[in-house]
């Protein structure tokens, strides 16, 4: 996935009354002439023994579907229709992990869909969410429906190896153009990651029967059988993995997760967070919304740290394109946008980013990215005068931090309790016991996730080092010299409005300080920021002692990524902490990354950028502290 996107270019083709898409990359139809919707049924649906299984699922069981070929997205529109039809209201959750090199443009996707009307309500969902063509995954969400879509842009050859096995595949359409048109798709790399990502009983599916794809799988013991095609196609392809071991290699780390996976048990956990910063909201709400209680933890007040500014800016630092599959901050940027966007507390803004150090480096991005994005502008395009030239990220926002806290405290599967935690306790029943500082008992958990900032290290032996970070936000009364309200600057700090009278601007930053006091000399600090770049508005400003503030202190691990995961391989203690500046871009992919590790689902990030969060990486002795854990203390 070294370079840009391309979006599929297409040929129409009318027959009887239907437009047909035809890729001229491949020189294939994208569905049957016969009838695309029926073929699917009896090729990926029915040749996958779908109704039956996903009928069958028990309380809140996970089922995952791969497929190799996105395309027109018929093939998910299909399946998530079956799944309105029989899945059971048990909070079980239906899965697609899909792969596309060539994606549809927004205007294709939608020309192509509107053949089936039918489909339209699943269709007009998947086209609001539809992803920019950036290469990497894009989760997409919709969570009435139980039902989740990891769409990864990028070629198969190179995609398939990135993606960590952290939820087996249950059900593959093989899908992508046939064989003889698009070869890469059916080699060897591609199939073998296949089969690394499947267990026994997974199953497969395809239109052909060509023998590069039958023995691709013949080969790792997976059994075929060659039922009725759809239409004039004579054969279809199905198959099931019946081997007694699996045949790819795997880590001995995954080796041990996928044995957890298969002991797992069925139904709703009872899951404590330990802080009501932006970490801990961002994991109740994703847990919440798979139907678990949760149960949160805060000694103070929720957002009293760093996640506790009156407004947030989702600005991020966007990485050359040939990085984006695996950037963290590219690939958190894209999922928060559609994750608050759920939210009255969001506002959807462009920023305004100042090249003021390496200009050509910035502004290249822009040509990039895809279209309107990004845009290049000369210093007098900015509607602020200034001397330096700008990249507006035009999809962009900013969060109402209370606001957001309040919406996500009303679920109903949300508890915010007052307590300050000293103990955390593995009972006899592999339950995990939490006590206050006054010794009282406060519930049993079948997970613990701390997400205490700086304060984690409490409870952790070789914790890894968090540095703090003094930070402090100005503001102050601008009714007469508003800025554009649909526009933030970034520029070392930033400024947008704060709402239709008041400027909010900032931050200071001071490595290893860890005092909250407001303080004049930050303010001053966060007015030569501003006057720095903008000195004619700056000028125009209330002076300093008019201003008002909120200090707070940061957590920063030393490589910059958060710490999330897993304490201990045996203990359901995870963590979840060291956002640093961030937090509001980072949290929202970052616990979906954290539950996928719990509830041992499909992860929306790549394996390497799997491995650069966990909180181990530092210190592979990580373990809970003595003084705040004791196996078998309590006897129930």
């Amino acid at each position: 996935m070294s370079n840009a996107i391309q979006t599929a270019d297409l040929d129409w083709q009318c027959v009887d009354g239907i437009e047909v898409p035809i890729s001229k990359q491949f020189g294939d139809v994208y569905f049957s002439k016969d009838n695309g919707l029926l073929e699917t049924r009896h090729v990926f649906l029915n040749g996958n023994d779908l109704e039956t299984r996903l009928g069958a699922l028990r309380d809140f069981e996970y089922f995952c579907v791969g497929e190799t070929g996105f395309g027109t997205g018929l093939n998910i529109l299909a399946l998530w229709q079956l799944w309105q039809q029989v899945r059971p209201d048990n909070h079980s959750h239906l899965h697609i992990i899909s792969v596309e090199k060539f994606p549809l443009s927004k205007q294709d996707l939608i020309r192509a869909l509107a053949v089936w009307s039918e489909l339209k309500g699943f269709s007009q969902q998947l086209i609001e969410q539809y992803p920019l063509p950036i290469a990497g995954c894009h989760r997409l969400n919709f969570p009435e429906a139980r039902f989740s879509i990891d769409l990864w842009l990028g070629d198969a050859h190179d995609v398939f190896p990135l993606i960590a096995k952290t939820h087996p595949v249950n059900a593959w359409f093989l899908d992508g153009f046939a064989p003889s048109c698009n070869p890469d798709m059916w080699e060897a790399n591609v199939l073998n990651n296949l089969i690394r990502l499947s267990d026994i009983g997974t199953t497969f599916a395809s239109f052909s029967v060509a023998g590069v794809l039958k023995r691709g799988l013949t080969q790792h013991g997976i059994t075929i059988s060659r039922p009725r095609g759809f239409g004039h196609k004579r054969e279809m392809l199905k198959a099931i993995w019946n081997a007694s071991e699996p045949i790819a290699e795997q880590s001995q780390e995954l080796q041990l997760h996928n044995h957890r996976n298969s002991t797992d048990h069925f139904g709703q956990r009872q899951i404590a967070i330990i802080g009501a910063g932006i970490a801990g909201l961002s994991c109740a709400w994703g847990l919440a919304q798979r139907g678990h209680q949760v149960t949160i933890y805060e000694q103070s007040a929720p957002l009293s740290g760093a996640s506790g500014n009156p407004l947030a800016l989702l600005n991020p630092k966007l990485s050359p394109i040939e990085q984006s599959p695996e950037h963290l901050m590219t690939l958190a940027w894209q999922y928060a946008l559609n994750h608050y966007q759920n939210f009255s507390a969001f506002r959807p803004i462009a920023v305004q980013q100042l090249a003021q150090k390496n200009p050509d480096e910035l502004l290249h991005l822009a040509s990039e990215y895809p279209q309107d994005l990004l845009k290049a502008q000369t210093a007098e395009q900015l509607d602020l005068h200034t001397q330096y030239k700008s990249l507006q990220l035009t999809q962009a926002g900013s969060v109402y931090t209370q606001q957001l806290k309040d919406q996500i405290l009303e679920h109903p599967l949300i508890q915010l309790k007052h307590a300050k935690i000293e103990n955390i306790t593995q009972t006899n029943v592999q339950r995990l016991t939490l006590f206050d500082h006054q010794h009282s008992h406060l519930g049993d958990f079948d997970h613990v996730i701390v997400c205490c900032a700086k304060d984690s290290q409490h409870f952790f032996e070789n914790f890894p080092l968090l540095k703090p970070i003094r930070g402090q936000v100005s503001w102050l009364n601008n009714s007469q010299h508003k800025l554009n309200p649909k526009h933030a600057y970034s520029y070392g700090g930033y400024c947008m409005q704060l709402d239709d009278q008041q400027l909010i601007l900032g931050a200071s930053f001071y490595p290893n300080r860890d005092d909250t006091e407001v303080l004049a000399e930050d303010h001053v600090h966060n007015y030569d920021l501003i006057h720095s770049v903008f000195p004619q508005y700056a000028e125009r400003l209330a002076p300093v002692a008019e201003w008002h503030g909120r200090a707070s202190v940061r957590a920063q691990s030393l490589d910059y990524f958060p710490l999330l995961g897993k304490v201990e391989t045996d203990k359901e203690i995870y963590t979840f902490s060291g956002l640093g500046s961030k937090g509001f871009l980072f949290a929202p992919l970052c616990s979906e990354v954290l539950i996928a590790i719990i509830l041992n689902e499909a992860c929306p990030v790549p394996e390497a950028l799997l491995r650069k969060l966990d909180v181990k990486r530092f210190n592979k002795k990580l373990k809970p502290k003595k003084p705040y854990f004791k196996p078998n203390h309590i006897d129930r």
